[in-house]
């Protein structure tokens, strides 16, 4: 079992977000202005961003999306951020504006907003990551069944994509990319569990080889990790930070359900806290294997009840270095879940 959780880089990184809250005061009349969605500009669009060399044979993703929102078009120095709001209770804040919101990249307000969009309906891409070491043999069954039938719920638009990893000591693809429901069930049934467990590498793992694909596309998508697993890890060579650093690179949200059904969070728990955190997601605790099934419908009703802002960060470069994001509501009895930065492209 991995003992360690985080290393100084986590720390250096809330370090910046202190930072960022102190500037913020000092920059806040600026961040009001700067931050108004800009009009359409006259000129033609910016120059797309070429996606990034695939690193596995998965087809590419394609088809039209489903939903009636218009597409979204990314430039290449344009971020777009999906972030969540709730209430002190944990339930979805709708309607806000554009004008409710503050933010800070790279401590530095945004150069210009282009788009601003509430409960938006973006093609999905997530990943069902599905601890199938000896330690879970005895409720596996029930992961199985609970994963299934929020895949079922949650891959409906032709555009969403799938794909179901388990791992032990080693991870392995049961189920490519697809929105094929037959095909992802299959993944799932075919799932045995057995060894070690390498929870870090599994993670990495399926950001670097799947869900890194999707994230520099022309084309803004949702990008999801389902992490099915108790977070203890006895085999991995990846540190926890090297995990949430993919993560980073991938622009993935975890979302983790926690397979420990005793009364008292242990260290494992902590570890799935602090990626979800690090990444803008959530963990969930169900009090049985039973109840595993009301985890997987909150996910899916965050994932639908989302906002998205596209922005062009101020003194931009393309250096390929990591950028902390800073956003909050400004009305403080809400609560911003958003990824905690994100690493600039290189030339």
């Amino acid at each position: 079992m991995t003992t360690s959780l985080f290393p100084p880089a986590t720390t250096t990184r809330r370090r910046l977000q202190v930072s960022a809250g102190l500037a913020l005061a000092a920059l806040f009349p600026a961040i009001m202005v700067a931050q108004q969605p800009a009009a359409p500009p006259a000129q033609p669009a910016p120059q797309q961003q070429a996606p990034l060399p695939a690193t596995n044979q998965a087809a590419p993703d394609q088809s039209p999306d489903a939903g009636s929102a218009p597409t979204l078009k990314l430039g290449v120095n344009e971020v777009n951020l999906i972030f969540t709001v709730t209430d002190k209770h944990g339930h979805y804040i709708p309607n806000l504006k554009q004008s409710d919101f503050a933010l800070l990249d790279d401590q530095k307000a945004p150069a210009r907003v282009n788009d601003f969009r509430q409960q938006i309906n973006l093609p999905l891409r997530v990943g069902i990551v599905i601890d199938a070491s000896t330690s879970i043999r005895t409720r596996f069954q029930f992961e199985q069944q609970s994963a299934t039938e929020f895949l079922l719920d949650i891959v409906k638009a032709r555009a969403d994509r799938a794909f179901v990893m388990g791992f032990d000591v080693t991870p392995t693809v049961t189920a490519d990319w697809s929105n094929n429901l037959d095909a992802l069930e299959t993944g799932i049934n075919r799932l045995r569990p057995g060894g070690g467990t390498a929870l870090f590498d599994a993670v990495y793992t399926a950001c670097r080889d799947k869900l890194l694909d999707a994230s520099r596309g022309q084309e803004p998508v949702r990008r999801a990790m389902v992490l099915i697993s108790d977070g203890d890890d006895n085999q991995s060579r990846v540190r926890p930070d090297e995990a949430i650093k993919m993560c980073e690179r991938a622009e993935t949200i975890i979302y983790a359900i926690s397979t420990n059904w005793t009364p008292s969070r242990g260290k494992g728990d902590q570890v799935l806290a602090q990626m979800a955190e690090a990444t803008g997601g959530q963990v969930f605790f169900p009090p049985s294997v039973e109840e595993m099934s009301g985890s997987f419908h909150q996910i899916e009703a965050e994932l639908r009840s989302q906002y998205s802002r596209t922005y062009t960060p101020a003194d931009f470069k393309a250096d390929g270095a990591f950028r902390p994001i800073y956003l909050y509501c400004n009305d403080r009895r809400y609560q911003v879940r958003a990824r905690k930065g994100y690493f600039a492209p290189t030339q």
